[in-house]
């Protein structure tokens, strides 16, 4: 029982035995006199009153805080602030169980706890002298987050209770950190081991031998239609896009990226444009691992469709719908089968960051966010981060490349080594 209830009760029964008429001793003949107790009495009441009333009150802010709290736990899932993210990386990361851990970290962030830390101390420097009025790990967490979410920068102010403007030049700055000072740690031409490796690889993928790479492009679409001379970006999906161009080897690691041209460019104009186009043309690089295919010398090649003009280092299809002769079909078959992991890697690129689906940054930064995205996709690659669901591009149906008169000498050696790996091929199929 509440004390305070006891006292009242006791001090109105002593004044009950000091007024009460039907006692035998008389006020007079008292003792002690009754003002004294009534006072205590009086105040005994207002104790309990008061007591009730505090009591009253500490219960409602009690139901009004769990409220508070409970309405602060349901927005939590979605609170990115400072304070939330400094709680999750410095309070309860080391507590987590690695699995749940990395599984949160690639749900908000597209990559697993380790990488990020990895990436942090990589992007540290850089961030230092950025001045940005963040701290850096906060920095890339947000952009991280935009980037695998394909949020823009106004829906993310809310959550992280930052302005806009802020959001969008910390994208920036981090996708233009990623895709200059980590392009050449993360995107390389494959050389000595790594170039027999993965000439070994699609070997074994595709039959046919000295394969180094398969080169395809891929048009990201812009949410917001350019300004400026809309219909150059304007592509043949009936959308508005740039158009990426890379080349990836059978781990699906790209070993070059080009962002160069607006969306209604073919993909022999864009790769001509390219300064990958004047290294492979140049033999600057790709000099190693010569073999003999019927006497004939073959440096390493890549690999791509018919929207790609044949030359000595890119060999392409006889034909489009299957219609050469059985040795030529069956080297179709089998370059295609090689052609297939660029298709994987950019269903991957656009499935893991979700912000290429639809680029929802200035077109001036376009181009380098998509090289970040590829960037980190390497990252992801070579760290064994688990694969994503694959984003499916639309069917491509683009021309066949004409040739050049520039490139004449190319295609004519590209055409007789094409001819000889297929003749090559098909005896070897024979004797198998």
């Amino acid at each position: 029982m509440d004390p305070s209830l006891v006292l009242m009760l006791s001090n109105l029964l002593q004044l009950q035995n000091h007024l009460d008429p039907s006692l035998t001793t008389s006020l007079a003949d008292s003792h002690s006199s009754a003002a004294p107790l009534l006072f205590f009495t009086i105040a005994s009441v207002l104790s309990y009153a008061a007591a009730a009333l505090q009591s009253r009150t500490t219960s409602g802010t009690t139901t009004a805080s769990g409220t508070n709290n409970a309405g602060a736990g349901a927005d939590s899932d979605h609170d990115h602030s400072i304070s939330a993210f400094r709680s999750l990386a410095m309070e309860h990361i080391w507590a987590m169980e690695p699995l749940a851990r990395d599984a949160q970290w690639r749900s908000s962030y597209g990559l697993s706890y380790p990488v990020f830390a990895s990436l942090v101390d990589q992007l540290k420097p850089h961030l230092n002298r950025a001045n940005l009025p963040l701290p850096p790990d906060y920095a890339l967490s947000m952009a991280l987050s935009r980037l695998t979410h394909g949020s823009s920068a106004r829906s993310m102010s809310p959550n992280f209770k930052l302005d806009p403007f802020l959001i969008a030049k910390t994208t920036n700055t981090i996708t233009r950190l990623l895709s200059t000072k980590l392009y050449s740690n993360y995107i390389r031409v494959p050389v000595s081991h790594r170039l027999l490796q993965t000439v070994q690889a699609f070997k074994e993928l595709s039959g046919l031998p000295n394969i180094c790479g398969a080169i395809d492009g891929s048009h990201v679409k812009l949410s917001r239609t350019p300004s400026s001379d809309p219909l150059a970006f304007k592509c043949r999906h009936n959308f508005y896009s740039v158009l990426l161009q890379v080349i990836a080897d059978h781990r699906h690691i790209f070993w070059d990226v080009c962002v160069k041209a607006p969306g209604s460019t073919d993909d022999a104009s864009h790769f001509r444009e390219s300064l990958l186009y004047a290294r492979l043309t140049s033999a600057e690089i790709l000099r190693d691992s010569v073999i003999n295919v019927r006497g004939r010398l073959v440096r390493p090649y890549i690999v791509g469709d018919w929207c790609y003009p044949l030359l000595s280092c890119l060999l392409t299809p006889f034909s489009p719908n299957g219609t050469g002769t059985p040795a030529q079909n069956l080297f179709d078959a089998c370059l295609m089968r090689g052609r297939g992991v660029v298709e994987h890697a950019l269903g991957l690129l656009k499935g893991r960051w979700r912000i290429l689906q639809d680029l929802n940054v200035d077109l001036n930064h376009a181009p380098q966010t998509i090289v970040a995205c590829c960037v980190l996709h390497n990252i992801c690659q070579i760290a064994g981060e688990p694969e994503t669901p694959l984003w499916k591009d639309p069917k491509e149906m683009g021309p066949v490349a004409r040739v050049l008169e520039s490139e004449k000498l190319m295609y004519y050696c590209g055409e007789s080594l094409r001819q000889a790996m297929a003749d090559d091929l098909q005896e070897r199929q024979q004797h198998a």
